[in-house]
């Protein structure tokens, strides 16, 4: 029986360290040479062991995407570009699994993978 205590205190201090880490998440505009636009997602609030709760992040990583990557009338040919990429980095920065299982059947996608070089 403690072993399962352990196992599900282990499991909430992992989420609400990536939800600390998350917090500052930024949805990046994928537009060289402008100034890059960012708005934090939050969301503490939701349950991400829940398939409710990873539909609202995955909704509110994408209202933020749009409202970062919107251009103006005429000029809108690469918005579909920044969001996708400012989503996928989204989603990566949060490496919740069910987030990503859920990216991936609503988009066909897969999220940008981060890497460190030397």
């Amino acid at each position: 029986m403690k072993s399962n205590v352990k196992t599900v205190n282990r499991l909430i201090l992992a989420y609400a360290a990536a939800m600390w880490l998350a917090c500052g998440l930024v949805a990046s505009n994928a537009h060289a040479g402008d100034e890059a636009s960012s708005e934090t997602v939050k969301f503490a609030d939701l349950n991400l062991s829940s398939p409710e709760g990873v539909e609202a992040l995955y909704g509110r990583i994408h209202a933020a995407a749009r409202r970062v990557c919107a251009q103006p009338a005429g000029e809108q040919a690469g918005t579909g570009r920044c969001m996708k990429k400012a989503e996928s980095e989204a989603i990566n920065k949060v490496n919740v699994p069910l987030l990503t299982a859920f990216y991936q059947k609503k988009t066909g996608s897969q999220p940008q993978t981060i890497t460190a070089s030397r």
